[in-house]
């Protein structure tokens, strides 16, 4: 979204942004908090997740460096309806609600990449709500790995570099941390994998298409 933005637009923007950091662990915003504008991640890791009332976390997205959240709730004037938590040392922008909606006014090309970048969002998610219903877990899991293959099909046997913790993903991917280990184990047993600590090497890549 910035990238595109003329030096001009970048100033107006900026002077409604402030820098915020966050530690591994620390919550960034709480379900009911406001919604205030959104934030941008420069570096780091946020979960995006809700937690039932019998004390169960669901993980709904991992948002990454160039990635922002916030942007639907800002629009609609309504607080944040999950909480936001720092997966490592992160540095985030906080762009103010006044700026963006000035913005909007001001330019059209502004809004058209702000509404793409909801567009992209309501498509992933609904992909998500496909594979949770549609798909198996092994299938769910293979897709992961294959949509985070370092380089893409580039290396022979390329590595997926784990984003965050086993039980995290395994939440992003609606399963248990055991079931998620368990198909990990069962992919190496195949043949297909190698689980190395926090990377996964990705021993035939054609078979594990396959079973996608």
């Amino acid at each position: 979204m910035f990238s595109e933005m003329q030096s001009a637009e970048l100033d107006r923007i900026a002077a409604g942004t402030h820098i915020t950091y966050a530690q591994k662990g620390e919550t960034i915003c709480h379900r009911g908090d406001p919604c205030t504008g959104f934030h941008a991640v420069v570096y780091g890791q946020v979960k995006l997740a809700f937690t039932s009332p019998q004390g169960d976390e669901k993980v709904l997205e991992i948002i990454g460096p160039g990635q922002s959240f916030g942007e639907a709730l800002m629009f609609i004037e309504q607080p944040y309806i999950v909480f936001a938590q720092a997966l490592a040392d992160t540095m985030l922008l906080h762009v103010s609600k006044h700026v963006v909606f000035a913005e909007l006014d001001r330019d059209h090309g502004f809004a058209r990449r702000m509404l793409s970048g909801l567009s992209r969002r309501l498509h992933g998610f609904v992909r998500d709500v496909e594979a949770y219903t549609l798909r198996s877990g092994s299938e769910r899991v293979i897709g992961y790995l294959l949509a985070n293959v370092r380089n893409g099909a580039a290396e022979p046997q390329p590595k997926v570099e784990l984003s965050a913790g086993k039980s995290v993903i395994a939440s992003r991917l609606n399963m248990t941390p055991e079931h998620f280990s368990r198909i990990l184990h069962d992919l190496s047993a195949a043949g297909l994998i190698a689980v190395e600590g926090r990377s996964v090497r990705v021993l035939d890549l054609e078979r594990l298409r396959g079973g996608a």
